[in-house]
Parts: structure tokens; sequence; C-alpha cells
């Protein structure tokens, strides 16, 4: 791992950040759908399900992404950040620039 712990605290501090104001941002957008037909019609309902579907997947999976984040944080604190948990060896920077939070070398991810 030829990068510092700290350019990687300061990289998944900066994306756990970011996904932290993203999931607050879109909370309205999962809020429960209302169905009082007086006040909405049954296609803007329909849409507004469709809508609430997909921004509780894209919920789930930044919740999915911020536990992948702290994981790489204990790893960081296990001195085991950097290294494939298959085979042992060091996971490219290059690699762990586009996804810190990655567990396996790209030899063993395939």
């Amino acid at each position: 791992m030829a990068k510092s712990e700290k350019h990687w605290r300061i990289k998944l501090t900066s994306k756990q950040r970011e996904l932290v104001i993203l999931e607050a941002e879109s909370k309205e957008g999962r809020d429960t759908v209302e169905l009082d037909q007086t006040r909405v019609g049954r296609l803007s309902r329909i849409d507004a399900m469709q809508s609430q579907a997909m921004n509780n997947a894209i919920g789930l999976r930044r919740k999915q992404e911020l536990a992948r984040i702290n994981a790489a944080f204990s790893r960081l604190d296990d001195s085991e950040f950097g290294y494939c948990l298959k085979c042992g060896d060091e996971i490219p920077d290059q690699r762990l620039e586009l996804d810190p939070t990655a567990l396996y070398c790209i030899d063993c991810n395939e």
C-alpha cells in the first residue's frame, strides 16, 4: 500500500459524507405515498409509488455502500486495508482509488 493511511481515511470520509448528504436529501422521496383518491389521481399515485420504490432501492444501495465504507475503516484500524482478503496480496492503489472499499485484488475478484 504505497499511499498513506491518512490518504485513504480522507478518501473514505469524503465518500461517506457524500452518501450521508444524499441519503438525507432523498428522504422525502421515500416517504409513504398518500392513497387518498380525492386528493391525488390514480396515475399520479402509481407514479409516486414507482418513484418511492426506486428511491427505496437507491437508499438500500447507499446503506450497503456505507457498510462497505465502515468495513474499510475497520480494515484500516487493523492494518489490513489494501490487502486482498482471498490471497493476501496488496490491492493496487489504482484499484483502491476507483473503489477504496475493494476487498479483493483484480485476479481474485474475477
